[in-house]
């Protein structure tokens, strides 16, 4: 009896399994720290060049510079079938370099199933890797495909800052984006919040602190202050975390401060949320009314929900699924954010966490089992094949 096209596809990845983590611990071992450019710019080329192994010359390219940030790749390979697709991933990783050299691989989970490990294996090196062979595993198959584009960008861990407008303008030329960050345990991301990094200024009044503190006014205590009242502002319950994570201020311990500043890291599950947040720390008065507070609202991802154009997106992938023999494909709404939400702000259709399956993201000891590998890049290389049928509209 011929298997069936879906059960072809898992068997095939089954077989090139070994080759794909081959790949993946390629792209481990060349560290890409987000703030080592040299680093960014070898690592990039490494992908580049690994892509081009895996799936030929691409029909366009084009590599956006990143300035201070680590460039953006984007590889376009024209499709047999109809549609566009968009597989979008960051390359760079919060690990500084040297990082590797002590990284310890972990024993087996308590059930006896092995596990990977090194820095940016979970987030998201695997997926790179794994959207690389789920194109050429649809080729493969003779089923249509849909064109594609790569997008692989090197500032994704420090907010996409050049890197947002190029996913915005691939995005908006795609009927899909998949996004191949890792899972949640499994589950593909379709509700992820939205994040700001805020930068809070006191600026007091500098006195003599054994001979004249009356007439200073302290920027630091000031600023402790307006912590502990914007501690109070998240609201758990509704998704809302608030966490100072840096504080800075003063010149010597008999000055009192003049300034201070402190970075505060804001999670917000709706626009709502985010609309009281800014209302609520702009409303908080400290003591000394000499110390004036100034605030950053610096915003940088936006809310992701589960859009109405990208429920079909998750309708056909739990379709996939089934097809390949798996029980289900759930979806989560995760606290961290990514660059869907960029996408789903647009109104666009986009899964995210389709990528690995591990845990630890930014922990030391992130890890992914390598045993999943076949099943997720044949879920992403089964969609790529329904994505390139005519709409059934």
């Amino acid at each position: 009896m011929t298997a069936s096209p879906a059960a072809a596809l898992s068997a095939r990845a089954q077989d090139v399994s070994s080759e794909i983590v081959t790949d993946i611990l390629t792209l481990v071992r060349h560290e890409t720290s987000s703030h080592d450019l040299p680093g960014l710019a070898a690592g990039l080329d490494l992908l580049r060049e690994l892509t081009v192994h895996r799936l030929g010359r691409p029909d366009h390219e084009q590599r956006h510079p990143g300035g201070a940030c680590g460039d953006t790749l984007t590889l376009t390979y024209a499709g047999t079938g109809a549609g566009h697709v968009a597989l979008v991933g960051h390359y760079d990783t919060v690990w500084p370099a040297g990082t590797l050299a002590g990284w310890q691989q972990p024993e087996a989970s308590a059930d006896g199933r092995d596990k990977l490990s090194g820095p940016g294996i979970f987030d998201m090196k695997t997926g790179l890797a794994q959207g690389i062979w789920a194109l050429k595993l649809a080729r493969e198959s003779g089923a249509p495909v849909p064109g594609v584009t790569f997008l692989f960008n090197g500032d994704e861990e420090i907010g996409s800052p050049s890197s947002r407008p190029v996913i915005e303008e691939v995005a908006r030329k795609a009927d899909a984006s998949l996004v191949l960050e890792p899972t949640a345990h499994g589950a593909v991301k379709t509700a992820r919040k939205g994040s700001g990094i805020f930068r809070v200024t006191a600026s007091g009044v500098e006195a003599h602190a054994g001979l004249a503190p009356q007439d200073g006014a302290s920027a630091i205590t000031a600023l402790s202050e307006f912590v502990v009242a914007a501690a109070a502002v998240a609201a758990p319950d509704r998704g809302t975390t608030i966490n100072t994570g840096l504080i800075e201020g003063g010149s010597a311990t008999n000055v009192v401060a003049g300034q201070a500043t402190a970075s505060v890291d804001i999670r917000v599950g709706s626009v709502a949320e985010q609309a009281r947040v800014d209302r609520e720390l702009d409303a908080i008065e400290v003591s000394d009314p000499r110390v004036r507070i100034e605030i950053e609202h610096a915003w940088n991802r936006p809310p992701m929900t589960l859009n109405a154009a990208s429920a079909p997106l998750l309708g056909l992938a739990r379709e996939v699924a089934r097809e390949q023999g798996r029980d289900g494909l759930p979806d989560a709404a995760v606290g961290g954010a990514s660059d869907a939400n960029f996408v789903a702000a647009l109104g666009l259709p986009v899964l995210c966490g389709m990528g690995a399956v591990g845990d630890g993201a930014h922990a030391r000891g992130e890890f992914i089992y390598p045993d999943t590998v076949p099943a997720q890049t044949a879920l992403v290389a089964g969609l790529l094949g329904r994505l390139a049928q005519p709409s059934r509209d």
